[in-house]
């Protein structure tokens, strides 16, 4: 995620405090399993548990800054190296 273009840094600290908390919850919840800043200074990424893209939107559209329309959001679903299985003999 990272800001939409034109939105300003205050516009986005005036609800990182209520946008800490929501995240922070979502963590304890089991939703958020990792989270990561942006080398670049410009934004986050989030590893998210979820069935699919769709309950990866919910989840995120849930947040203070999603829900202020203030932040572009891609998404990518992943999922385990599979290749690794030739390393334990398997087809």
């Amino acid at each position: 995620l990272k800001a939409k273009p034109g939105v300003t840094r205050d516009r986005v600290m005036a609800i990182m405090p209520a946008e800490i908390r929501a995240t922070v919850k979502l963590y304890l919840e089991g939703k958020i399993r990792d989270w990561y800043a942006r080398e670049d200074g410009r934004g986050g990424v989030f590893l998210l548990n979820a069935r699919d893209v769709a309950e990866a939107e919910s989840i995120m559209e849930s947040l203070p800054l999603a829900k202020a329309q203030l932040l572009d959001h891609e998404y990518i679903a992943v999922g385990p190296l599979m290749p690794l299985r030739l390393l334990l003999g398997s087809p």
